[in-house]
């Protein structure tokens, strides 16, 4: 083993890209799944941060 990389590729992580001839390439179900399961994350801190906002603006609005 040498200390010296070689640009071979090895041991590095690549990811897929859709090729043009393939342009309804959309990963495998586990792709699927964590896209759902990021959106759904986003949707609930979303409605968090509203509601969060909505509390705080009733709070000022009783202490005015």
């Amino acid at each position: 083993m040498t200390a010296n990389s070689t640009d071979d590729g090895q041991g590095m992580i690549v990811n897929p890209k859709p090729a043009a001839d393939n342009q309804d390439w959309d990963g495998d179900d586990a792709d699927r799944a964590d896209r759902l399961r990021f959106e759904e994350e986003q949707a609930m801190i979303r409605e968090q941060s509203e509601a969060r906002a909505a509390a705080k603006a009733a709070a000022q609005a009783a202490g005015d």
